[in-house]
């Protein structure tokens, strides 16, 4: 499929997000997506902005999340589409993220300081200024900070994340997942709700619940794929830039054998995945064909847009201008 539409990317209301909503919308044009959704974690923030701006670029755009939860205690991603993104259901999200931030982030800055790397509150603090959420320190946040310490350009745990590094392609997220994601030495735990109750969140609110990027989350249980299904999930992002082209026609067929909606997303988040551009993620499925099977998704938007006065110009499948 040509790169006409992308259902993952984050704005700066992701605690690892860079661009603003409008810029995203920017950059899609730019890149000729016809269709996209923000799924930022945990807040729905973006949602209005992002719908704005690609009504005025004539992107069809789609609303939504990316919620972290727990599911047989593995922590999972589960996104969020074509919901009412008004509720307080999804202020009660974040609320509950946000209450944990700071001390969690804390949690992290003993963690990293036991591995022997001299970053303190202040160095953290500072580098978040420049962030949407002051309090939150990320472990691609650490990153960002050691690797940029002179002191530490030959430091051995560092030494992968460098340019021409086993880990360098995006350095940042690659150190999180290796210190700082479930079952590392600089994990820290935060309550997330069930994966029962975030379905039936995005249901209650018209939306449709979908699997994120299961090659990750799921590297080491695969089992749980089926029993994830039966909670009342509608579909898994079978492409994504984490994905390999085996790991993408399994859960493709794995869906299309479950009849489960299919969705595609790059996960772009900007400075923290540099490798992984707009529209990055590798699907196979004709765009024709992925917009008649998400015709649920995006027929609800067109008319939760008509409800609104706000009806947009939806591009031709033959329109090359965007």
């Amino acid at each position: 499929m040509e790169k006409l539409m992308d259902l993952h990317m984050h704005s700066y209301y992701s605690d690892d997000g860079e661009f603003s909503p409008e810029e995203l919308v920017r950059q899609c044009a730019m890149s000729g997506i016809r269709v996209m959704s923000i799924a930022d974690h945990n807040s729905v923030r973006a949602n209005d902005e992002g719908r704005q701006a690609a009504r005025r670029a004539g992107i069809r755009y789609v609303s939504g999340i990316e919620i972290d939860c727990t599911f047989r205690g593995v922590n999972l991603h589960v996104l969020g589409y074509g919901f009412d993104d008004a509720s307080d259901d999804f202020a009660c999200i974040e609320d509950n993220i946000s209450s944990q931030a700071a001390t969690a982030s804390r949690q992290m800055l003993c963690a990293t300081r036991k591995m022997g790397f001299d970053v303190t509150e202040k160095d953290m603090a500072e580098l978040a200024g420049d962030y949407y959420w002051k309090d939150r320190w990320t472990g691609e946040m650490f990153a960002e900070v050691l690797l940029g310490r002179e002191e530490y350009k030959d430091h051995p745990l560092l030494l992968p994340y460098r340019v021409g590094g086993a880990r360098g392609d995006n350095p940042f997220v690659n150190f999180y997942w290796d210190f700082y994601s479930q079952g590392k030495c600089c994990y820290v735990k935060m309550e997330y709700p069930q994966l029962e109750e975030v379905v039936d969140t995005i249901h209650r609110n018209g939306g449709y619940a979908v699997l994120a990027h299961p090659g990750v989350n799921l590297k080491d249980c695969g089992e749980l794929l089926d029993p994830i299904l039966e909670e009342g999930v509608d579909g898994i992002e079978a492409f994504s830039s984490y994905h390999s082209e085996e790991q993408a026609a399994f859960y493709h067929k794995a869906a299309c054998g479950r009849f489960r909606m299919i969705t595609c997303g790059s996960d772009y988040h900007g400075k923290t995945k540099p490798s992984i551009s707009i529209g990055g993620h590798g699907c196979t499925v004709p765009y024709e064909e992925m917009v008649r099977q998400l015709g649920r998704i995006l027929g609800e938007m067109e008319r939760k847009e008509r409800s609104r006065g706000t009806r947009m110009k939806v591009p031709e499948m033959n329109d090359r201008r965007i």
